[in-house]
């Protein structure tokens, strides 16, 4: 009898003792194999040509940008199936991805148990997440959703997000604008619309809001 063929999984997250964790646990599928993982945006699109994933797993925080700029990307060029993991609450970022072009969202919290059934979902061409996740990507799409119920946060864009997370978890202007490789200028812009679309007057209203919004999307 032939061995089965595996489906190769691609895993993108700079935590190298997640990524070990998680290709061990992989691994012991017979159906599947971590082919390899890289920790950055800037090494994804050689490792996905020189490997020939069948699925990526992206993780939201990178070292070099965002999860979800990297999925539209893998999504634009390559057209793969991906599983997003993340340490942040799915009731943001979860439709970011889903819209994104993901195929699936699941919280590192829930990683172990879950993932092996997420990858073999989002492998067969289902989308995996909750079902509140799912309405609300529904609703989006079919454009039910009133625009006065939704969140502030929703009218930012996915860099917007991004910044406002690093305020949050006290990086500097200077330290943001060198993780995304950016110049301080344009981190200011960015403050800048952070503040008006926030409706929030001063630097220090945002740093507070960003505290509270980054420790509330941990829990």
């Amino acid at each position: 009898m032939a061995p089965q063929k595996k489906h190769k999984i691609l895993i993108v997250d700079d935590h190298p003792i997640f990524c070990l964790g998680m290709s061990e646990l992989i691994n012991t599928e017979e159906d599947l194999l971590v082919c390899g993982s890289v920790e950055s945006i800037r090494k994804t699109g050689e490792a996905i040509d020189r490997l020939q994933p069948d699925l990526v797993v992206v993780d939201i925080s990178l070292k070099d940008g965002n999860g979800i700029d990297l999925v539209q990307e893998i999504k634009k060029n390559y057209g793969l199936p991906m599983l997003v993991l993340s340490m942040y609450d799915e009731s943001l970022y979860a439709e970011r991805a889903l819209m994104a072009g993901a195929s699936g969202y699941i919280m590192k919290q829930e990683a172990i148990p879950l993932v092996v059934e997420a990858i073999r979902c989002v492998l067969k061409g289902d989308i995996y997440a909750s079902s509140t996740v799912k309405e609300k990507v529904f609703k989006r799409i079919t454009s039910q959703q009133n625009v006065d119920s939704r969140s502030p946060l929703d009218v930012l864009t996915n860099r917007e997000l991004e910044v406002l997370r690093l305020i949050g978890e006290g990086f500097s202007t200077k330290e943001i604008a060198d993780r995304l490789h950016l110049s301080i200028k344009t981190i200011g812009t960015y403050r800048e619309n952070l503040k008006e679309k926030l409706q929030l007057k001063h630097f220090t209203g945002l740093v507070k809001f960003a505290v509270h919004w980054s420790n509330k999307i941990l829990h």
